[in-house]
């Protein structure tokens, strides 16, 4: 038995089970034992890859819309560049790498700015952008430690690992799920004895079987709620991109990764990542009532309205064979509705009246 989940096990005898957000929270960011801090959890030594170790035409594509973003909004002066959660630092690099050809006048006056808990990543990043970044780049906890100025932010996979709460349908009503324990250690679902307000369940909820599961997700739309209140405070704007559903609805999406395969959740806590499927529609709404538009795609027609296949077409022009061929399998990976195309959403957030480059207009 691992440290962490003998210390979840104590942790059950003590107190009784706890709620799923509890235990999420616990694998993924405990001090001392937590997912994030303990190991490097991207690309292929990692549990899973993400877009922009994928293809660098991710990344440049990304720096492509925050140019375009900047211009649409006025070209505000000592506009920031700020990636929340930023892996392994790939991202930022291809951003800054694209605006530094395209659009020079926004890093250099603004800057670069990460925002990430993770002490272990922060010198990953670092790492990746290269020796001047402590120079050129300045790191972050928390966005409320961001200067107050206009900012274009931008978070890839940044929702699906914050904590969510999970409701099952008893005979007598929705109960918060929870993780227990039985006489010999074993991790198991259990009812616990919480109960959820039904006027924040999905439509589908009330025609829902018996052990049916409702994610709901406060401290996501918290966090939106926040990034969308400081854009609306001192300008800019925001994308997001995950993996998730664009409507609210019932359903149990809690998986776990373990060297780029799935694993029972509750097997080894600490080791493997935990994530739920982002919520679009709680996201969009928490943007909204800050007083900002929100634009929703799948990520293969955002990808592709922003040049996916042209980017791809130019870095293949003058390339081997097999440069060709590795072009068009990034392609598909990124933007095929059967790979990351359709599963994976982009959200933009957006001034009122502000187009959101990549988006059609009426949205």
């Amino acid at each position: 038995m691992s440290r962490l989940k003998s210390r979840i096990v104590g942790l059950i005898e003590a107190l009784g089970p706890l709620p799923v957000s509890e235990y999420m929270a616990l694998c993924l960011s405990d001090p001392q034992d937590g997912y994030y801090m303990t190991r490097p959890p991207f690309g292929r030594e990692g549990d899973f890859t993400t877009a922009p170790e994928i293809s660098q035409m991710f990344g440049e594509l990304i720096g492509a819309w925050i140019a375009a973003t900047w211009q649409a909004i006025g070209a505000p002066e000592q506009t920031m560049v700020v990636e929340i959660g930023p892996g392994r630092g790939t991202l930022m690099k291809d951003i800054a790498r694209t605006l530094g050809k395209i659009a020079p006048d926004l890093g250099e006056s603004g800057g670069f700015r990460l925002i990430e808990t993770s002490e272990r990543l922060a010198a990953t990043q670092a790492a990746t952008l290269g020796q001047a970044a402590r120079q050129r780049f300045e790191w972050h906890k928390d966005i409320d430690e961001l200067p107050a100025k206009p900012m274009i932010i931008v978070g890839n996979e940044l929702f699906d690992a914050i904590p969510v709460r999970q409701y099952v349908k008893t005979a007598g009503g929705w109960r918060e799920r929870a993780v227990g324990a039985d006489g010999a250690g074993n991790l198991q679902f259990v009812a616990g004895a919480g109960s959820v307000d039904a006027s924040l369940l999905p439509p589908d909820a009330a025609a829902a079987p018996e052990g049916a599961i409702v994610e709901l997700a406060p401290a996501r739309s918290a966090l939106m709620q926040k990034v969308a209140e400081r854009i609306a405070g001192h300008g800019g704007a925001g994308l997001f991109i995950d993996y998730g559903h664009a409507t609210s609805a019932v359903g149990d999406t809690l998986q776990a990764l373990l060297k780029h395969a799935y694993d029972d959740p509750l097997a080894h806590p600490g080791e493997a990542d935990l994530t739920t499927h982002v919520d679009f529609a709680a996201l969009a709404q928490a943007a909204r009532h800050a007083g900002l538009q929100a634009h929703l795609l799948a990520q293969g027609d955002f990808l592709l309205r922003m040049g996916l296949l042209e980017r791809a077409g130019k870095l293949g022009a003058n390339a081997s064979q097999e440069v060709r061929d590795r072009l068009t399998g990034e392609v598909e990976r990124l933007a095929a509705p059967d790979q990351m195309g359709q599963l994976f959403k982009v959200l933009a957030i957006m001034p009122p009246g502000v187009a959101a480059p990549g988006f059609p207009a009426a949205n």
